[in-house]
């Protein structure tokens, strides 16, 4: 197997697990749904939305990696860079527009305090945001 077959099966399979990511985050998304409103637990639809937003944009960066990987070593003529190129603008601004919905603010706009807001989310959103230290 040559070099750049090696680097074409590389990129196919980031492909897949790029596809596989978004596949299992919108199942995964679904279910977690299913179960907090079957619990009457909320907000369902919201959290929803985050999390299905968060699988896409995976599976976006993991599919932008592939074709860089794809083009750069297999292909890299001016033709094929230029297609990555407006391919990467595309995915760049669904990522963008993506994260506004998810966080409502764009994604150089991070909050000094996001840091506590995952972590008071992974808690299950109790508290306050003071912690006790131990």
């Amino acid at each position: 197997m040559e070099f750049s077959e090696v680097i074409e099966t590389v990129g196919e399979v980031i492909d897949v697990v790029g596809v596989v990511a978004i596949v299992v985050g919108v199942l995964y998304a679904a279910a977690d749904a299913a179960f907090r409103a079957l619990r009457g637990r909320s907000p369902v639809y919201d959290r929803f939305r985050r999390v299905l937003g968060r699988a896409i944009l995976l599976g976006l960066e993991l599919l932008v990696a592939a074709d860089i990987i794809k083009t750069v070593a297999v292909t890299p003529t001016l033709e094929s860079v230029a297609v990555l190129g407006l391919i990467v603008l595309i995915r760049t601004f669904l990522s963008w527009s993506l994260e506004l919905e998810i966080s409502g603010r764009w994604p150089w706009q991070k909050r000094a305090d996001a840091s506590a807001a995952e972590a008071a989310e992974a808690s299950g959103g109790a508290g306050s945001g003071a912690s006790a230290r131990s």
